[in-house]
């Protein structure tokens, strides 16, 4: 994944930056959060003062374009910043807690199983 900065604003009355970036990338589009982290490690800055607004790619090309907003401080970027944007941008949290819930559910399922089949016998005797 190759991120190239096409243009760079920036706006003093909002304390950010302005960037429209393009991406080169081969096999599936890349997800928001993994160009997110490349583009603050190109910028050297943390990631979560950037905010990846919108994210295009077009049909038949490995090519996407996009814009982001670099923030001076945290503070700034949640007043400035809808609700769902900021979310949109946040890190997904590992879904573990889940697969062991199932795993546990794929258990008593074989038990419950394993029960019933006895009491079926002893009805038809």
């Amino acid at each position: 994944m190759d991120i190239k900065i096409v243009k760079d604003l920036d706006n003093k009355l909002l304390n950010r930056k302005e960037l429209d970036f393009t991406v080169e990338y081969e096999g599936p589009t890349p997800s928001r959060a993994d160009v997110r982290k490349k583009l603050a490690a190109l910028l050297n800055t943390n990631v979560d003062l950037l905010i990846v607004q919108k994210m295009e790619s077009e049909y038949g090309h490995q090519l996407v374009k996009g814009y982001a907003k670099l923030y001076d401080s945290e503070d700034r970027m949640k007043q400035v910043e809808p609700e769902h944007v900021l979310k949109r941008n946040t890190m997904p949290e590992e879904p573990v807690v889940e697969e062991e819930v199932v795993e546990e559910a794929a258990e008593e399922e074989t038990g419950e199983e394993a029960a019933e089949e006895p009491a079926e016998e002893e009805a038809v005797e």
